[in-house]
Formats: structure tokens, C-alpha cells, sequence
């Protein structure tokens, strides 16, 4: 189980357990780039807003500027999945208590300053197992004799 999350505006850190400074433990920590978008060979970041965890599987989803949820696996260290984009950036995120729903608060963040933008608004988003379970690790197949 993650014992501390780091979150600063554009990454979320995973520290298992930031005291033990074996390699087996080092080696758990991860840096998710969340929010980023690539056009031209120039990389956007977007700020990272929020953040909620899945109540049964405990992967976790990231809301951003960038108007996307993205729902990651910590222990695979993968993103499981993207969701369509919203109209605007994400103020919060959270799932309801069986995990069934996500509530998605869109809301511009004036990270373009004030200029016009689309009303704020909440939207409940059904959750399907898939995308917020997560996926068994792959074991590599042995090699023949």
C-alpha cells in the first residue's frame, strides 16, 4: 500500500515507504508525468488538480488543465486508462463508495487568464471494472533449452 503521495503540479510521486532506504524499497518509488502532450517535438505539462482512489482496487485517477482523467495502476506503474476530454480543466475528482461512479468537477482554473470558457459544471461518469482494475503483471515466457 502507497505510505506517502507526492503531488506537485505537474507529476504524482509514489513513496512506499520513505525511511527504508533499501534498494528494495528505493526501487518502489515512481514518478507518474501525468498531464503532458507532445506537438512539434515541444513538450506541453499541465497541472495536475486532483486526485481520487478507487475504493475496491485502489488505483487512482488524476485530473489536469489539460481537461482529462487519467486512471493509473501504482503498483504496475502504468496508466490503465484516459477518458474522453472534458470542456475544461478539473478542480476535482471523486468516486463514489462502491466505486460504480466518478463525479468530475470541471471548472476553468485561469491558467490562461481571463478570457471566456465553458460554464463550470459536475458531471457522474459510469465506471466500468476495466478501467480502474488493475491488470496482472505479465511474466516473461522462459526461454527454450
Amino acid at each position: 500500500m502507497v505510505q506517502v503521495l507526492l503531488l506537485v503540479p505537474w507529476r504524482i510521486e509514489l513513496l512506499w515507504n520513505s525511511f527504508d532506504l533499501s534498494e528494495a524499497s528505493q526501487s518502489k518509488k515512481y514518478a507518474f508525468k501525468c498531464h503532458r502532450k507532445s506537438e512539434a517535438g515541444r513538450d506541453t505539462v499541465y497541472p495536475v488538480n486532483a486526485i481520487a482512489f478507487h475504493p475496491i482496487y485502489g488505483t487512482f485517477a488524476t485530473g489536469g488543465c489539460d481537461g482529462y482523467v487519467n486512471v493509473w495502476d501504482g503498483n504496475h506503474k502504468k496508466r490503465l486508462y484516459q477518458y474522453s476530454k472534458y470542456p475544461s480543466s478539473l478542480a476535482a475528482l471523486s468516486f463514489s463508495k462502491d466505486g460504480r461512479l466518478l463525479a468530475v468537477a470541471s471548472s476553468y482554473t485561469f491558467e490562461e487568464g481571463d478570457i471566456p470558457h465553458e460554464q463550470d459544471a459536475i458531471y457522474l461518469r459510469n465506471i466500468n471494472e476495466v478501467e480502474v482494475k488493475p491488470k496482472p503483471k505479465a511474466i516473461p515466457a522462459a526461454a527454450p533449452l
